[in-house]
C-alpha cells in the first residue's frame, strides 16, 4: 500500500477545489465538459515519501463525460509546475495547487506505484484518527523482472474506450469505483 493519506476532513478550502477546476479545465485541450456542472464523483490520494506534497487524483464528470485531474497541493511555489490556482485551507494556509502531471513528486511516486503493483493509499481522518470511507481503489500493475523499468507515463484524461489506449504498455494503473451505483474499472495511467 502507498501509505496513509490525512485528511482534514473539517476543514474548508476557498475556493473550492471544483471552482478552482472550472477556471483550468476550460484551457486543457482534452476539456469538453461543461465548467457550470462539474462534479466530483471519486477521488484517490497517493502519499509523497517525505509527506510535503498533497497528491490529489480526482474523477470529474461534466457533460456526460468523466474526467481524471490530478492535483498536487503544495505549501510553497513550485518554479516548473503548471498552476491551477492558490486556495487557502483553512488548517494548513495558503495551498497551491499544480497539475500533477507537472510535480514531479506526483510523477516519481506514480511511476512507483505502477512499477512495484503498489495501491493508493488509504484516508485516516487527522481530527480523529479513524478511517475515512474512500471513493475508489486504484493499483499499478507492477513490473516482471525482466521488463526495463524505464520509460514514459501518460495520463488518461477522458475515461472512455477511446482514449484508453494501451498498446506497448508496460505497465498500468488502474481504478475500481461506481458511477451512479454502476460499477466501473478503468485504466488512469499507462507506462510504455
Amino acid at each position: 500500500m502507498s501509505g496513509t493519506a490525512e485528511v482534514y476532513t473539517t476543514a474548508t478550502l476557498s475556493p473550492s477545489k471544483l471552482d478552482l477546476l472550472a477556471t483550468w479545465l476550460p484551457q486543457q485541450p482534452w476539456f469538453d465538459g461543461d465548467v457550470a456542472h462539474l462534479t466530483r464523483v471519486a477521488h484517490y490520494r497517493l502519499v509523497d515519501p517525505d509527506g510535503e506534497v498533497g497528491l490529489d487524483g480526482m474523477l470529474i464528470a461534466s457533460s456526460g463525460a468523466v474526467y481524471h485531474v490530478p492535483v498536487s497541493w503544495r505549501a510553497e511555489p513550485l518554479a516548473e509546475g503548471t498552476l491551477i490556482g492558490t486556495a487557502e485551507h483553512s488548517a494548513l494556509g495558503t495551498r497551491y495547487g499544480y497539475d500533477a502531471t507537472t510535480d514531479p513528486v506526483f510523477v516519481a511516486e506514480l511511476l512507483r506505484v505502477i512499477r512495484e503493483g503498489d495501491s493508493g493509499a488509504t484516508f485516516e481522518a487527522v481530527e480523529t484518527g479513524e478511517a475515512v470511507p474512500q471513493t475508489m481503489q486504484v493499483a499499478g500493475t507492477g513490473l516482471p523482472p525482466t521488463v526495463d523499468a524505464l520509460g514514459q507515463v501518460r495520463l488518461i484524461r477522458v475515461l472512455d474506450a477511446e482514449h484508453e489506449d494501451t498498446r506497448a504498455a508496460r505497465g498500468l494503473f488502474t481504478a475500481t469505483w461506481n458511477l451512479d451505483g454502476a460499477p466501473r474499472e478503468d485504466v488512469l495511467a499507462v507506462l510504455r
